[in-house]
Order: C-alpha cells, then structure tokens, then sequence
C-alpha cells in the first residue's frame, strides 16, 4: 500500500456505509467503496466510486452477484491488490475476497442478488432495508479484515 492507512472502527464503517445507502447518495457497491476509501485514508481520487457503479442490483440491475459484496471485494482489492503484472500479491488478496465471499454465503446462503430478493419489490421498504443491511455488513466484514491483515492500519 502507498499510503499508509488510517486506523478505523468498523462499527462506524458500517454506519457511514448504510447511510450513504439509506440517503440514497450511492448504491451498495459504491457506498462500500466510498466509505472504506476515506474511513481508512486510502487517498484514491472521488472518482474511484465510478468503478464501483456498474455492480448495484446484481451487476447492472440483472440480479446476478451481490453489489455489496461484489463492492467489498473492490474495496478489497483497493488495498491488497496489485498494479504489477506479477506481482505475487495477488495471492493474499484473492484469499481475502474468497473470505469475504464464503462469510456471506455462510450468513445468507447464496451471492445471487435475485435469490436474496426473491418476492420483494425494487426499492420498497423492505428491499431497503436488507440492502442497507447488507451494505452495512459487508464494509464492516471488510474494515475488519483490512485491520487484521495490515495489524491496525500499520502496513
């Protein structure tokens, strides 16, 4: 990592995340990306969340891979991947997006967006409220891993 990372709460992670989703100012995916980039002083530019805009409501609105964890694992990456052809830290980060994957399907039982909404319609209450849930969740999950992997923010 560049820069090195501000240490953060994962409770207040979370926080930050479901009300970037709640307000509306970001979908899943984005709100992870934007609230692990400045809780932790990642000093990627705003323009990161643009990555991550194409993923919300299962890639594209097509049901399929969750935004929110589809956005953790870009929030992931954003600290532990590489920017090497080669460079061996592939590895490390790969292992911890496959963690945060099988910690949610071990939560939920499955990544499908479509699944996890199954009868609730777009943007209602209760779709919201899973969502925001979700959201919550998985930047919590992800500030937990990005402290115990990097001892508190001193990689």
């Amino acid at each position: 990592m560049q820069v090195p990372l501000r240490s953060a709460d994962p409770a207040e992670v979370r926080k930050i995340a479901e009300e970037y989703y709640r307000s509306g100012q970001f979908y899943c995916s984005e709100a992870i990306v934007k609230s692990i980039n400045d809780s932790f002083g990642l000093g990627y530019p705003e323009s990161v969340i643009r990555l991550a805009s194409g993923f919300p409501i299962g890639i594209g609105g097509s049901g399929c891979s969750c935004g929110a964890v589809t956005g953790g694992v870009m929030a992931l990456g954003m600290v532990f991947g590489r920017d090497r052809a080669g460079d061996p830290r592939i590895d490390r980060c790969l292992g911890l997006c496959r963690e945060l994957h099988a910690l949610f399907v071990r939560q939920h039982g499955c990544l499908c967006c479509r699944t996890l909404t199954h009868g609730m319609v777009l943007k209602s209450p209760e779709h919201m409220q899973q969502c925001v849930a979700f959201t919550g969740e998985v930047a919590e999950a992800v500030a937990k891993i990005i402290l115990r992997e990097t001892a508190a923010g001193s990689e």
